[in-house]
């Protein structure tokens, strides 16, 4: 495969976690991205090539309408480099199924169905539940205790993304963490945000870039949001950060943290993804 290299005009090296933080976008395939972050004339069959060494994850969004077949995930893992992570996001027919302690099997056949091809590319599988879904904890945690803990040796990282205010309580966060599930913080105003450690690693969505800022977030708030990521990967927690509980002051062992831009003003979210690496590495 004609990869690129660091020699190549315009092309940047590889970027890799900054001391277990990973920041990215959701997907790679997008038209306005061809005038903004991608170079002039690149083909749009190395446009992940090109988005896994600008970045250190990427979201796949395309796997909540329908997984793909093994030889696409085995692609995409050989296109991108050593290091670099995906983010799945679960299939909507598991996710907003009517009853979710009915779906364990399909969730298994998900993950069974080829995401073993991505290797050590495989970063956590996200689980979206719908907008209306409201808390039951017994459904719930028969839904979590069907998905598997490993794949080919691996250990898979779980995260639920909750958009039902009722998930907003101290019974859902037992049962997370009981589980060992992390759970999505946003900083949507249209959803629960929570910033709460459920699980053993952190995940957030961000979803406030803004159009007429070229890098998507001012720059204070990135810089706020680099000082953030530092303290949950040292094991912190951020008290400035909505919680249904109080945020604990002792610190725990370090943890892994993904950071994605994601939706609102889509066409700046590469742009506010490397101003942040940029934060990382300059702070």
């Amino acid at each position: 495969m004609d990869l690129f290299t660091a020699a190549d005009d315009g092309i940047a090296s590889t970027t890799p976690a900054i001391d277990g933080i990973r920041v990215g976008i959701g997907g790679w395939t997008f038209a306005p991205w061809r005038d903004n972050f991608y170079p002039k004339g690149l083909v749009q069959r190395r446009e992940l090539e090109y988005a896994s060494r600008q970045l250190s994850a990427i979201e796949i969004n395309g796997t909540f309408y329908g997984a793909q077949k093994p030889a696409v995930y085995a692609k995409w893992a050989a296109e991108t480099p050593d290091g670099f992570m995906f983010s799945l996001k679960a299939p909507k027919r598991v996710t907003h199924a009517a009853a979710l302690a009915r779906v364990g099997a399909q969730a298994r056949a998900f993950i069974d169905g080829g995401l073993g091809e991505l290797g050590d590319r495989l970063g956590p599988i996200l689980w979206q539940l719908a907008p209306q879904r409201s808390f039951d904890r017994d459904d719930l945690a028969h839904f979590l205790d069907a998905l598997p803990e490993t794949l080919d040796g691996q250990r898979l990282r779980h995260v639920l993304e909750v958009r039902h205010d009722s998930f907003r309580a101290p019974a859902y966060l037992q049962l997370a963490r009981e589980r060992g599930v992390a759970t999505v913080f946003t900083d949507s105003d249209r959803y629960p945000s929570l910033a709460d450690i459920s699980g053993p690693f952190v995940y957030a969505r961000l979803m406030r870039s803004q159009s007429e800022i070229d890098t998507g977030y001012p720059e204070a708030d990135l810089r706020q949001w680099a000082r953030r990521a530092r303290q949950w990967a040292r094991g912190g927690d951020c008290d400035d950060l909505p919680h249904v509980e109080a945020a604990n002051a002792a610190a725990a062992a370090p943890r892994e943290v993904f950071i994605y831009f994601i939706s609102a003003a889509k066409a700046r979210n590469p742009a506010a993804a490397t101003a942040l690496i940029d934060a990382l590495r300059t702070d």
